[in-house]
């Protein structure tokens, strides 16, 4: 069993919601504690996360509308994992029809929750470096609404500093990139 993990007791789970990307379960527990309760998740496959750096040290982010918050944030490209992808087949993807970029160079960052409070969301982050253009830009989908941006690790730290929206998984990804950094 890795280590953290503590299986409790399931009592009873229900599913309410299955959806094309997560799901929505209620599950009554009996905690490693004894302590027993009814506890909402929603349950996703997890999704994968670049920090893409150009040859001139500019971070490529999106600036995306994300309809839970009614706005648009800023954010790296990233995707959701589908079934049986590897971390590194989705974000390779992603990258290139987000950004328009592929990546010669590939390091693992690291992977953290990212609300475990209520998900079982794991992201896996990893920095992208020799980045070169695609001949043919990509088309976006359908459901994404983006524009490219372009920053110095510098400008990023400032807008974090300043309260700019920029999600969770960027701001912890870019901490976790720091060090690779010029």
């Amino acid at each position: 069993m890795p280590q953290g993990k503590e299986p409790p007791q399931l009592l009873k789970q229900r599913l309410f919601y299955l959806g094309r990307k997560f799901n929505y379960e209620v599950t009554r527990l009996r905690l490693p504690n004894g302590v027993e309760g009814e506890w909402e998740c929603v349950r996703h496959p997890g999704g994968a996360l670049a920090v893409p750096v150009t040859k001139e040290g500019k971070l490529i982010l999106l600036r995306q509308y994300r309809f839970a918050v009614e706005g648009r944030i800023l954010e790296f490209p990233a995707g959701t994992l589908e079934p049986g992808e590897d971390a590194a087949e989705t974000i390779k993807r992603e990258i290139e029809e987000e950004t328009g970029y592929r990546a010669k160079t590939w390091t693992k960052l690291g992977e953290f929750f990212l609300a475990p409070g209520y998900s079982d969301e794991i992201i896996y982050a990893f920095l992208a470096q020799d980045l070169e253009p695609l001949e043919t830009p990509p088309n976006q989908d359908d459901d994404e609404d983006m524009e490219t941006v372009l920053m110095t690790p510098q400008e990023l730290e400032q807008a974090i500093l300043d309260g700019e929206p920029i999600d969770a998984k960027s701001i912890s990804s870019f901490f976790l990139a720091r060090p690779f950094l010029k």
